[in-house]
């Protein structure tokens, strides 16, 4: 399946810790994490994605959240979120550079 393929070639990027693939309900529909940190990124990463649309809606009616992407000391995070599922990417950001 199509999906299944776009996963996986997103999961082989190096420096990818994992991929979280949320519905509208906030329940987990995929993920390369334990249940542990699945449960626990799909919980804090779907609040502070409705937080930021919240926040672009209150600037602008008009307009909606389409991609948010946050780094932290460890990792970067990108999640898509879009009417049906949300796509929550954690990478190793320094995990691509050249450790020579």
């Amino acid at each position: 399946n199509e999906a299944e393929e776009i996963l996986n070639r997103i999961k082989n990027h190096k420096g990818v810790v994992g991929i979280l693939v949320v519905n509208s309900e906030g329940l987990i529909i995929k993920s390369t994490f334990d249940e542990q940190q699945s449960d626990l990124h799909a919980t804090l990463l779907t609040q502070l994605s409705d937080k930021a649309r919240d926040v672009v809606r209150e600037l602008d009616p008009q307009n909606d959240i389409s991609f948010l992407r946050l780094r932290s000391k460890k990792h970067e995070i990108m999640i898509a979120p879009d009417k049906e599922y949300t796509l929550i990417v954690v990478q190793d950001p320094y995990a691509h550079k050249d450790s020579s």
